[in-house]
C-alpha cells in the first residue's frame, strides 16, 4: 500500500470521534515495529520523526527515506509526520521530501511571530497537499507549551487557527513530555471547550504520562491525534535489558534489538486499539 496522507487519517478519526496513534520513530527497528502493530490491529498509524531524532542520525535523508520506505511497503494505512520542528527550514524540507504532515513548533515565539511563521509553512504545505500541525503559547522551559501548569486558551486557539489555516492544533491540557510515570491529569473540561472552539483535530503531546482511562476520556471530549514516544521507548529498553540479563554473553545485536522491536509492536498495537475503541459516531 502506498503512503496514506495524514489528513485522510486525521479527518476520518476526527469525524468518527475516535483517536489515532502517532508514534515516534527513533531508528529503523521502531519504524518496523509500528507498521507491524498497525497491520496486526488493522488500524492506521502515524509515524513521527522529530527534529531531535533527525539530529541524532546526523542528517535528514537517511532516516527520513528509511521511514518513508517502511511506511510505503506496509499493508496498513501509514502516514509519516515531522514532529516538533522548531527550524522552519526543516519543516519545508519535510514537505518537499514526501511527508504527509509537519508540525511547526513556534510555541516559544510570541503570538504574532508564531502566526506569521506558521502561515508561511501552511502556504508552502497547501500546494503539496501536506497538513500542518502547530501549537501556540510563549512558554519557557524544556517542555514549552506542555510544561506543567500551562493551559491553552480556547479563544486564543480559535484566533490562531483562523489566522494560520493549520490543519491540526497541539493543545496544552495537562500532559508533559518525557514522563515515565503515568500520573498526569488532563483537563477534560478544557479539552471539550477547545474542541468546540476550533474546527480542526486536536493533538495531545506527552501522552506517555497519561493513564489509559484519562486518554480515553480525552478522546471522547475531543482529542484526535495521540502522540506517544517515551512509553514505547521504555518498553523497547526493558525488553533489551531483560534479554541481556537472561543471556549476558549475547553479542549479536540483532537478537536483543529484535526483542525490543517486538515489545514496541505489542504495546503500539494495544494503544492503537484502545484509541480507536473510543469512536462515538458510526456510518
Amino acid at each position: 500500500m502506498t503512503l496514506t496522507p495524514t489528513r485522510t487519517i486525521m479527518d476520518d478519526a476526527h469525524e468518527a470521534g475516535r483517536g489515532v496513534g502517532a508514534f515516534n520513530v527513533l531508528h529503523l527497528e521502531t519504524a518496523e515495529a509500528l507498521v507491524a502493530a498497525a497491520e496486526a490491529a488493522g488500524l492506521p498509524v502515524i509515524l513521527q520523526l522529530s527534529e531531535n531524532c533527525i539530529r541524532y542520525h546526523g542528517a535528514f535523508d537517511p532516516i527520513a527515506r528509511a521511514t518513508l520506505a517502511v511506511a510505503d511497503a506496509s499493508s496498513a494505512s501509514v502516514a509519516v509526520h515531522l514532529d516538533h520542528a522548531e527550524d522552519p527550514e526543516l519543516a519545508l524540507r519535510a514537505i518537499d521530501g514526501g511527508f504527509g504532515s509537519v508540525m511547526y513548533d513556534g510555541a516559544k515565539l510570541d503570538f504574532a511571530d508564531n502566526v506569521a511563521m506558521t502561515r508561511r509553512i501552511v502556504y508552502r504545505a497547501r500546494t503539496a497537499g501536506v497538513l500542518v500541525e502547530a501549537e501556540l503559547g510563549e512558554i519557557g522551559g524544556k517542555d514549552g507549551a506542555h510544561a506543567p501548569g500551562v493551559r491553552t486558551d480556547p479563544d486564543e486557539a480559535a484566533r490562531f487557527v483562523a489566522q494560520t489555516g493549520v490543519g491540526a492544533l497541539a493543545v496544552a491540557v495537562g500532559s508533559s513530555h518525557a514522563m515515565t510515570e503515568r500520573v498526569a491529569a488532563i483537563d477534560i473540561d478544557l479539552v471539550a471547550r477547545l474542541a468546540r472552539a476550533v474546527p480542526v483535530p486536536l493533538v495531545l503531546h506527552g501522552s506517555s504520562g497519561v493513564p489509559d482511562e484519562s486518554i480515553v476520556r480525552g478522546i471522547r471530549a475531543g482529542l484526535t491525534k495521540i502522540n506517544v514516544s517515551t512509553r514505547l521507548n521504555a518498553r523497547f529498553t526493558a525488553a533489551v535489558r531483560e534479554y541481556l540479563t537472561t543471556d549476558p554473553t549475547a553479542v549479536d545485536s540483532r537478537k536483543y534489538v529484535a526483542a525490543g522491536r517486538d515489545a514496541v509492536r505489542r504495546e503500539a498495537a494495544r494503544l492503537l486499539t484502545l484509541f480507536a475503541s473510543t469512536a462515538t459516531k458510526t456510518g
